[in-house]
């Protein structure tokens, strides 16, 4: 289990920094303190594998004179690090301070003096009042994705306490002060390079931070940071790209995100904002690619509906096609003229789109018979919500605008075919919509951090996700 995992959501170095944000994140106090149990956990168990080396020695102890020593076989058998904080340095990077801790060792003492008098036996050595305090700085590698060093590292050993068993220990009694010096020396010099080697450990999992996070064959969202971290004395704000991408084809779209701020709020760990940007970078990228335009045949139609996809049932409505074109099966060409628009406002998320339709008449040799094409112009309500470490969402139609735009049988009056085209965007078109949007989108997200306890406000100009985090690695 890794203790830096939420790390990455504190030490992206921008890239670029010119560009507004187009998503928004920050961390908390509350998740500051997420993470640094976990780091308090790791660090506990990298302390467990120090080792101590042999020592041995000579010491004049009267009256006996010269004492040969050496002590063997030592090993940790007991650690704690009850007491521990993170502190914040505005613009630079965070402290982590462990106090109060303590360690037991054990281990094997031998002793040879009046040159022929040997014995041996056992030790216990207690360090109380232990305490690290380390600096850490953020910085990003050549790929956006953080990276984190030590700056500094100091440790301090209080109460130090020993005691031998068995054999002459009274011999080592006489002598402790020395032994002592020499077993918190060589425990205070392994201290602060494990804890820098768990610290830059943390960078390989740094790397599954998704700063390019691929979503199908078509589009992938990027999330490396457009500007510094902005770190206060309480928390952590990091300004993220947030913009999808035709896969292989990074092309920027012709519109920028508009400049807005996550309220103060500190109840959960997290707070995630995204902005209408992202959802219209995916337009752009999505109907760029060709798949936002939709071949609507009869067998998609629902086989409750009256309405069926033939020269018959429009025949109705338009007589002309039925004279022209009786008994034939006819296909819908669905394509978008300008990429579809998203607004976000309190409580509502609107996207308007533009499209034109064009019906066919499937003629006997399967070649197909322009009828007309229609001009329609739609808004629906998107609902989002959070499904994992992901956004996902479903829309319903608002309303339906249709104009003519050609007619291959004749002049007829667009209003009656109104209730035609409401059934085939609720029942074919947004059905279809919504199961890509069922799959939803990944948020800046690493490792198996998931997000947990969410909350989900529509704010004016963004969407605002409240989350704790939980460790399922």
């Amino acid at each position: 289990m890794f203790p830096w995992r939420w790390l990455a959501l504190l030490a992206l170095i921008p890239l670029s920094l010119s560009a507004n944000a187009g998503v928004k994140v920050k961390l908390t106090q509350k998740g500051l303190d997420f993470g640094r149990e976990l780091f308090v956990a790791s660090l506990q168990e990298k302390l467990m594998t120090i080792k101590v080396p042999d020592i041995s020695g000579t010491e004049r102890v009267d009256p006996i004179g010269k004492v040969h020593y050496s002590l063997t076989e030592m090993r940790i058998v007991k650690l704690g690090l009850p007491s521990s904080a993170i502190g914040l340095v505005p613009g630079t990077g965070f402290t982590m301070t462990i106090t109060n801790a303590f360690l037991s060792l054990h281990g094997k003492w031998r002793v040879k003096y009046l040159r022929f008098i040997k014995d041996s036996g056992s030790f216990d050595l207690a360090i109380k009042s232990l305490s690290i305090t380390t600096s850490i700085s953020l910085r990003s590698d050549e790929t956006g994705r953080p990276a984190v060093a030590v700056a500094s590292c100091a440790t301090t050993l209080g109460g130090v306490s020993i005691k031998f068993h068995g054999g002459a220990s009274w011999l080592y009694n006489l002598f402790t002060r020395f032994i002592e010096k020499g077993l918190c020396s060589s425990l205070q010099k392994q201290i602060c390079p494990l804890v820098a080697e768990s610290v830059s450990s943390m960078n390989q999992f740094l790397k599954t931070l998704n700063v390019l996070a691929p979503l199908d064959r078509y589009a992938e969202i990027a999330y490396p940071m457009v500007s510094s971290p902005e770190i206060s004395n309480s928390s952590i704000g990091l300004n993220l790209k947030g913009e999808f991408y035709n896969i292989g084809n990074h092309m920027e779209p012709p519109f920028s995100p508009a400049p807005f701020f996550l309220p103060n709020q500190e109840q959960s760990m997290l707070y995630i904002g995204l902005s209408a940007f992202t959802a219209n970078s995916a337009s752009f990228v999505y109907n760029k690619a060709g798949t936002l335009s939709l071949k609507i045949t009869d067998d998609m139609v629902p086989r409750s509906s009256p309405i069926r996809l033939t020269t018959n049932t429009f025949g109705v409505l338009i007589p002309q096609i039925a004279k022209l074109f009786p008994g034939l099966m006819m296909v819908l060409q669905l394509k978008m003229t300008k990429d579809p628009l998203s607004s976000i406002e309190a409580n509502k998320v609107t996207v308007d789109a533009k499209s034109s339709l064009t019906a066919y008449a499937i003629l006997a040799n399967t070649k197909l018979a322009p009828l007309f094409v229609l001009n329609l112009d739609f808004s629906v309500s998107a609902r989002v919500n959070v499904v994992g470490n992901k956004l996902a969402g479903a829309v319903t139609l608002n309303r339906l605008d249709m104009s003519l735009g050609k007619s291959y049988v004749g002049d007829f009056k667009v209003g009656s075919l109104s209730n035609i085209f409401q059934i085939v965007l609720k029942w074919v078109v947004l059905p279809t919509v919504n199961v890509r949007l069922k799959e939803g989108f990944p948020l800046p997200s690493l490792g198996k951090i998931n997000l947990k306890n969410t909350q989900l406000q529509i704010l004016k100009g963004y969407i605002m996700i409240g989350t704790d985090l939980q460790n399922s690695g």
